[in-house]
């Protein structure tokens, strides 16, 4: 099967033809590093995720580049200087370790790439210089200004016409930008900003917007022409729609030959905000629950779909995460098997179909019990391998079922092996009082010892 994706740009489905099969490039918008990262955040990292892995099996690991930026530098980051006192440099590098950290508990790989905006503040400015050059940009008293009216096709991303863009909207005499839809390309420092925010340019100093930092940095790693770039719908319109205006008109050449968007999270219904009072940042989630479950409970809607972010759909995720892994516990001694994905990858290759794909998952989990039920040695071993590689496309099954069922702590495992290996010399010796209370006493921590053949283990229920 081929792999299709829905273009936002086409707005189909579209067969995926890379431009070179060798080098597969990928662009998705990273955080903005000034404070924790919310649960909506994690959903472009989680999806995007699952597209590069499946890529990579497809054309091999070494044959797809994929960069995930880190904007630290931009209003609220120097904001949040200000009230703390604190340098930029200081607050960005805090957020951005534990942005990366949070990601990688949620089993996102590393990106080949992070480029930091703040490191490519000369290229940005080269591309700005381009355009004023060439007439797509104009110099203003506050900002140098992309005129929107200048490109002919501007809006094709997002369906909308440079009129709609600020419905309602007038430039009042003495605004510096010559249309309501005109962004900035280079903001002029203000008095009172802060020194590490500012850098020299042909136009006076200040500091890149916004939407320039990304075209300067995937134009550097990648090129100027991208296979896809990806990220939240809220990024469509204005920033995605920016980013090719400035890179295109510029360059003279398309941003991107696919464009990806993932929809939004509901909380219960409810659209996620501060005065709502239920914004989730990840870095608490991630205290409460596996990163797995999160993954999983991310992965059960269509990337492209609204997803309603309950507790009820974290705890399901966890259920069925412990069947899986108990599944995988049946059949984990059977080394061996030869791995066919029993429609998990087909569903992947159909715009990333992760519930159809989780639903696959589930089958084979059912298939390796039936197979360990009937003691079938060979369909143990393919059970156990097509288990195992669906994981690896999806990012789930990445510890052993021990460990999953054990809670991951060495140090309360260690904890609860003696007690097991307690209540084992007590049952041996027949002190079946002193067997009995320490079953019940692990019982009370959430703990069930299951007794075999091949002795006695545990899990955490």
């Amino acid at each position: 099967m081929t792999l299709k994706l829905h273009d936002t740009m086409t707005r189909e489905k579209r067969g995926f033809q890379p431009q070179d099969p060798r080098r597969i490039t990928i662009y998705v918008c990273g955080p903005t590093v000034y404070n924790y990262a919310h649960i909506g955040n994690a959903r472009p990292p989680i999806a995007f995720d699952v597209l590069r892995r499946l890529l990579m099996k497809t054309y091999g690991e070494s044959s797809v580049v994929f960069a995930r930026n880190i904007t630290d530098i931009e209003d609220k980051i120097i904001k949040a200087s200000l009230d703390s006192g604190q340098p930029i440099s200081a607050i960005t590098k805090k957020y951005a370790d534990i942005y990366n950290a949070d990601m990688l508990a949620l089993n996102v790989l590393p990106p080949s790439i992070e480029p930091w905006a703040t490191g490519h503040v000369p290229e940005m400015i080269e591309i700005i210089e381009k355009l004023v050059r060439k007439d797509y940009a104009y110099v203003g008293k506050d900002s140098v200004w992309f005129s929107v009216n200048a490109m002919s096709d501007y809006g094709r991303l997002s369906g909308r016409k440079p009129e709609d863009n600020e419905a309602g909207a007038r430039v009042e005499p003495g605004e510096d930008k010559r249309d309501a839809a005109d962004f900035a390309l280079w903001k002029f420092a203000k008095p009172g900003e802060p020194e590490d925010a500012i850098w020299d340019s042909p136009w006076g100093r200040g500091r890149p917007g916004w939407h320039i930092e990304c075209s300067a940095m995937a134009a550097k790693h990648l090129g100027r022409t991208l296979d896809i770039h990806a990220g939240g719908v809220d990024l469509q319109f204005p920033h995605h729609e920016n980013e090719i205006a400035q890179s295109e008109c510029a360059h003279g050449e398309i941003m991107a030959r696919y464009w990806l968007h993932n929809g939004f999270l509901d909380m219960g219904g409810e659209k996620m905000s501060k005065s709502l009072g239920n914004v989730v940042m990840v870095h608490d989630l991630l205290k409460e629950w596996p990163g797995e479950v999160i993954r999983f409970a991310m992965l059960s809607g269509h990337y492209r779909a609204p997803l309603d972010w309950t507790p009820e759909l974290l705890k399901q995720a966890k259920t069925t995460l412990d069947r899986i892994y108990g599944a995988l516990r049946r059949v984990w001694a059977a080394e061996g098997g030869r791995a066919t994905y029993r429609g998990v990858r087909d569903a992947l290759e159909d715009d990333l179909n992760t519930p159809e794909a989780l639903a696959a998952l589930s089958a084979i989990a059912s298939a390796a019990n039936t197979a360990a039920d009937q003691n079938d040695a060979e369909m143990m071993q393919a059970t156990r391998a097509d288990l195992l590689a669906a994981g690896e496309l999806l990012g789930l099954l990445t510890v052993s079922p021990k460990a999953w069922e054990q809670g991951g702590n060495p140090d309360e495992a260690a904890r609860i092996d003696a007690l097991v290996a307690a209540r084992v010399a007590a049952r041996v010796a027949k002190d079946w009082a002193e067997a009995d209370r320490i079953r019940k006493a692990l019982a009370e921590e959430g703990v069930e010892i299951m007794d075999g053949a091949g002795g006695s283990t545990w899990r955490r229920i």
